[in-house]
Parts: structure tokens; C-alpha cells; sequence
């Protein structure tokens, strides 16, 4: 069965034959088959309403490959298409994950309380549909794989924790600006080498201070949540003591999220800073160094190794994304990581953690190069005066 661009299929199945091994009890059907576009966009739609809702919707995608390799090929995917209606509420969604190759079936609203238990049962509701109209032989060819959104997220392995099947519009994003992405890339490359040629003897400088003001090493390694959720290395200047208590900013971090942090009015001014200020693990020259954004200097190394960008939302920490709420990982998936970004360039610790997420959202929603070159433009005003650096 054909597809066309922006148009949904409608499959309608044949009465079903009386003969040996053909379909069983099948009855016609008109139900709308969303082509892949829709589709996609189908599940993109699902992920917002399922932020705001909190409930969970199950993504199953059968491969039915090897079971129209037969002259009847277009018969029995109408075939499958009706009795895969049987499983499905009107309010779910029926699509082509791959047109003629592989369905996707979404089914939507689910409460979180069942999310343990509703793998199982969809799996046997469309099996037991599959298995009551087709032969042994095709049921068999018949392949099923199927995701969970929002998904359970473990940030402990290398593999990135987000399934890109979730996900088809950001990767559709991706595709069609390879212009976008090759120019921002070079952006990248270049910026960041060359940063690193100039900078060297403050770099140097940099390092001799931290290591005569203090023991410990000059660079700070921490693992990061870059794009889609995969793990990284991040750099940065070390600003602490060694040996210091994490327990504090995560505490702090927790808080910050649930939006009961504390907000703190520094030098009698009514500015709020939604910032850890006065953090007795932060030495003399590391005050310094975060005053001025120095410590993040180092950074340039993770943009050269394609990490990170030059302009992006602000790498996480893994016990930050925890906590986060659904809504919040979009600005882990949506945008690469990078060094400054319109949170920075904008209020930087002066906004709370929701508007600095929404800023990213706006970033990954927007992005151009002219964008990103203003960001860039603003961000040595930004750092010279200060404004929110803590």
C-alpha cells in the first residue's frame, strides 16, 4: 500500500477468504492510517500533552517485512492493519513507522500507576489479535519492539538513555539542516582551536595560580549530561577544595528545581539570585575564577572533541537531571551543550532554574547562526560586568 506526503491512508481488508491458512473472522475496516510524517508528528504532539498530563503512552512498532514478501503482499497488510484495530482504543494511533515495512501503534493516556504492568498486556491484547487472524507461519515473521515515554532514564552507563524512535522529529531536525549543523560545526572547530592557540598563557597562568593557591589537580572532571541525554567528560578549572562535600549542592539543586530554594538578596538590593552564593568549598582564586567565567575556559577542549558548542544550554549534572522535571529534559534533547547561551547572555543566576530552562527550550526552538553569533557578540559584556556571576 502507497503512501502520499501530508495524507493518511485509509486500508480497507477484503472479506476474509474460507480457505485453509488464510485470515480467520476479518471483518473490513475505514480506520485512518497515519502516513509517516503524521505519524511523527503524531508522537512529537503525544510527548507535550504527556508532559502536562503525566501520564505515559506506550510506542510499539511491529516489522512486517517478511511477511509481505508474498504475491498477496497488499492483502495481508490490510489483513494486519484490521486485526491490529482490534487491540487498539479509538483513541489510540495507528502509523507507518516505515512505510510498507514497519506500523507503529501509540497508545495514548495511560495512567503511571499501570506502567509496570502495560507492556505485558498490550503485548498479549495485539499478539492474541495477530495470532486470531493470520497463519502460524506469518504470525511468526511477525517482529515487535516497543518503548515507554516519559522514559526511566539511567544516567550510570555511557549509552545515551533517550531512544531516538521517541524522538523522530528531532532527528527529521537534524537531517534537513546538515547545512545548519556543518556550518556551526566549523564554527566550532575554529573558534575553539583558536581560543585555545590565544589563550594558552592565560590558560597557563591560570594553572599556576590554582596550583600555588591550593593542593589538588588544576582541571575539575565531572561527568555531564550532553545531547539526548549521553554522558560526557566535562572540563572546567577547579574553583574547590579537594575532597569537598557534594551533598551540599545537590541538596541545593533539589531545592532549586521544586522552586523552594532560597532566595537571597545580596548588597541590600531587591535582585533575587537563584544561585549556591557563599559556598565555603570555593576557594580565593576559585571565586575569582567563577566571578569571571575563567574556570570555564577549558571547555573549549570539550567543543573541539564535538561535546560541546560554543552556544547551547549549560551541560547537566546527572543528579541535576533526577530531579528534573518531565519538561525540563527537552533542554538536554533539543540542543548540544555549550559554553554561553541566552541564559547567560540574559540574567545568567538572576533567573530561576524554570526560566532558564525555557530561555533553552526558545534557543533550540530558534536556532541560526545569527543567533548564535549575537550570543556570542554579548557574552564577553556579560562576563565583564558580572551581572549574576557568582
Amino acid at each position: 500500500m502507497s503512501s502520499s506526503k501530508g495524507q493518511a491512508l485509509a486500508s480497507v481488508v477484503p472479506p476474509a477468504s474460507t480457505q485453509p491458512g488464510s485470515a480467520r473472522g476479518l471483518v473490513s475496516t475505514d480506520r485512518l492510517i497515519l502516513d509517516e510524517d503524521l505519524f511523527n508528528r503524531a508522537i512529537s504532539l503525544e510527548r507535550r500533552r504527556t508532559e502536562r498530563s503525566q501520564n505515559v503512552f506506550l510506542l510499539m512498532h511491529l516489522d512486517i517485512r517478511n511477511v509481505l514478501a508474498s504475491d498477496q503482499k497488499q492483502q495481508t497488510q490490510g489483513m494486519i492493519i484490521s486485526l491490529l484495530e482490534r487491540a487498539c482504543r479509538e483513541t489510540d494511533v495507528i502509523g507507518w513507522h516505515k512505510t510498507g515495512a514497519v506500523i507503529g501503534i501509540m497508545f495514548t493516556d495511560i495512567s503511571r500507576d499501570i506502567r509496570k504492568s502495560i507492556v505485558s498486556t498490550m503485548l498479549l491484547k495485539v499478539k492474541g489479535a495477530l495470532y486470531s487472524g493470520l497463519t502460524f507461519g506469518q504470525f511468526n515473521q511477525i517482529s515487535i519492539s516497543y518503548h515507554v515515554f516519559p522514559e526511566e532514564w539511567d544516567l550510570d552507563v555511557p549509552q545515551r538513555p533517550s531512544h531516538p524512535a521517541l524522538y523522530p522529529d528531532l532527528a527529521k531536525e537534524a537531517t534537513q539542516s546538515t547545512f545548519f549543523s556543518v556550518t556551526k560545526r566549523t564554527m566550532d572547530v575554529m573558534g575553539s582551536a583558536v581560543g585555545l592557540i590565544l589563550l594558552s598563557p592565560v590558560l597557563l597562568l591560570i594553572a599556576v595560580a590554582i596550583k600555588l593557591s591550593s593542593k589538588g589537580p588544576v582541571l575539575f572532571r565531572q561527568w555531564r549530561v550532553g545531547q539526548y541525554g549521553a554522558p560526557f567528560v566535562f572540563l572546567k578549572f577547579r574553583s574547590m577544595y579537594v575532597d569537598n562535600n557534594a551533598a551540599i549542592h545537590q541538596e541545593y539543586v533539589r531545592k532549586l528545581i521544586k522552586g523552594s530554594s532560597d532566595r537571597e538578596a545580596q548588597g541590600g538590593k531587591a535582585d533575587r539570585v537563584y544561585k549556591l552564593t557563599k559556598d565555603p568549598r570555593v576557594t580565593r582564586i576559585g571565586s575569582f575564577l567563577r566571578k569571571t567565567s575563567l574556570d570555564e575556559l577549558p571547555q573549549l577542549y570539550n567543543v573541539l572533541k564535538g561535546e560541546m558548542s560554543l552556544v547551547g544550554p549549560r551541560p547537566a549534572i546527572p543528579y541535576e537531571v533526577e530531579a528534573y522535571k518531565l519538561w525540563h529534559r527537552r533542554r538536554v534533547l533539543e540542543a548540544k551543550p555549550g559554553i554561553t547561551g541566552l541564559w547567560q547572555v540574559m540574567g545568567r543566576s538572576r533567573l530561576s532554574f524554570d526560566e532558564m530552562v525555557r530561555l533553552d527550550v526558545r534557543y533550540a526552538a530558534a536556532h541560526s547562526l545569527w543567533l548564535d553569533l549575537k550570543i556570542l557578540a554579548s557574552t564577553p559584556r556579560a562576563v565583564i560586568s558580572g551581572d549574576g556571576a557568582y
